[in-house]
């Protein structure tokens, strides 16, 4: 874990923000935050897994061709 650093707080527009050092930078894009009584909690988020990303998909409504499915030749290794 690293070590506790000070870091300063400044306004981005209507928005308060602070500066976060390379070494405790997060991965990716997008983080989660909350408030633990006085503290504030930033993780990063996880990506999703590809089971997810399908589950958001819609159905397809269209029939597929068949596939003539022949066992494959036989090889002479």
């Amino acid at each position: 874990m690293a070590a506790e650093r000070q870091v300063k707080l400044f306004r981005n527009g209507a928005n308060q923000a602070v500066r976060i050092p390379r070494d405790l930078e997060l991965p990716g894009k997008d983080a989660l935050m909350w408030k633990e009584g006085s503290r504030l909690v930033i993780e990063p988020v996880a990506a999703r897994s590809l089971r997810a990303v399908l589950a958001t998909l819609e159905p397809l409504d269209e029939e597929l061709p068949q596939i003539d499915d022949r066992s494959p030749e036989p090889v002479d290794l």
